[in-house]
């Protein structure tokens, strides 16, 4: 069994961080669709900005809203501008092809990668 990336949301932008908030990043129903995100489902965000690393879990956001929030204490890690990476991981036996989406400055979906 190996770990292996089922699902890639490729350069969104967080539009929003709520450090009031008890944790997670919200993310546009039509983004977590087209890669195949689950509400609560474990997540790693990479920011291209900073370079930090952080693993969190998904809440839905407004569909078209075009959203990208980083909630609770990830907000002091990952702020408002930055590009960011969403990756989920599946445990599996054999090889999968994964679910990669590219979006636009807006965080509407450009294209699957």
């Amino acid at each position: 069994m190996r770990w292996v990336l089922r699902s890639k949301i490729h350069k969104a932008i967080v539009t929003e961080a709520n450090l009031n908030y008890i944790g997670s990043i919200t993310i546009d129903e039509d983004l977590m669709e087209k890669a195949g995100f689950w509400p609560g489902e474990k997540v790693l965000v990479v920011s291209n900005t900073s370079g930090a690393r952080l693993e969190t879990y998904v809440i839905v956001g407004e569909r078209g809203s075009g959203i990208i929030s980083m909630n609770g204490a990830a907000s002091h890690l990952i702020k408002v501008g930055e590009e960011i990476i969403i990756m989920g991981f599946e445990l599996t036996n054999k090889p999968i092809k994964p679910k990669n989406i590219l979006v636009d400055k807006n965080n509407k979906f450009v294209k699957y990668l």
